[in-house]
């Protein structure tokens, strides 16, 4: 058996074209404000593809290129200003920031409407009460590729290796909601491969390379891979893949997988920030 590979190129590019389709219909263009502090190699890279999309998707974009030194007083002030500014409907920090920097304090200082990210406290608080304003992008994404497979998550056993508050606990939380019965593995959980065996529905993210083999993973499951490593110059996630794949029914490449659905989730995102800032506005 050789499990199906889920091209999250080619969801996210279809994703893209539906929202550059609505916001042709639109009154004004949605924007994004992408802010980077520093000159991290790998954020670099991922705010250059934020910037593309936003354009392919006919958005009007901003981007700010901060010094390393800059002190956090004058990121807030930033973001203040972008939270009052009309014209920009998303705010998006690239993560993460230098260490002067408090990333909590910085995240929490963006309005809810505009978090396109989904990293506020509130945004993310508001997950238990299935009331989130804008859910975290990357949760969304995996929800997504899941459901890309045809498969059903209602009744199906969900494991989530890792716990972070921007991955691993939302998406956990979501898949509850969609009443999959949830394990949430971790650093301190004894013999994961106990409970990933059992998994029709396997998300990993915990920063790991290749750290679930082939002999953890159910035959058929469908495997969503968010990690990211690099190995000398190869990207890989926390799944073994070359192995994996053989016993896996569905599984998500590194790169080609999450990577590209998050950036169609953070255009969503901000298509969906325009109306929430109507109505704040209201």
């Amino acid at each position: 058996m050789s499990a199906k590979i889920i091209d999250g190129n080619k969801i996210a590019k279809s994703i893209i074209e539906s929202v550059k389709n609505k916001v042709k219909s639109m009154k004004e263009k949605p924007g994004l404000a992408l802010v980077m502090v520093g000159n991290n190699p790998a954020s670099e890279v991922y705010v250059n593809f934020k910037e593309k999309d936003s354009k392919e998707a006919e958005f009007y974009c901003e981007r700010y290129n901060l010094d390393e030194k800059t002190g956090e007083m004058d990121l807030l002030k930033l973001i203040n200003e972008l939270n009052r500014n009309p014209k920009i409907h998303g705010v998006l920090v690239q993560l993460p920031l230098p260490k002067h920097i408090d990333e909590k304090l910085v995240t929490d200082s963006i309005l809810p409407h505009k978090d396109v990210d989904g990293f506020t406290s509130l945004n993310l608080g508001n997950l238990l009460s299935e009331k989130t304003i804008l859910a975290p992008a990357t949760a969304i994404a995996v929800i997504k590729l899941i459901e890309s497979t045809g498969t059903r998550i209602e009744g199906k056993n969900a494991v989530v290796v890792g716990r972070s508050n921007i991955v691993g606990k939302p998406v956990a939380l979501m898949l509850l909601e969609k009443n999959a019965t949830i394990t949430v593995c971790h650093s301190k959980t004894k013999n994961i491969a106990e409970y990933t065996k059992k998994a029709d529905i396997l998300v990993v993210a915990v920063g790991k390379a290749n750290l679930i083999k082939k002999d953890m993973v159910k035959e058929g499951a469908v495997v969503i891979d968010v990690g990211i490593n690099r190995i000398g110059n190869k990207l890989v996630g926390d799944v073994d893949f070359e192995n994996v794949k053989e016993i896996a029914g569905f599984i998500t490449p590194v790169p080609g997988g999450v990577g590209p659905m998050t950036r169609a989730m953070l255009m969503e995102n901000t298509l969906k920030a325009v109306e929430l800032s109507s109505r704040v506005l209201q």
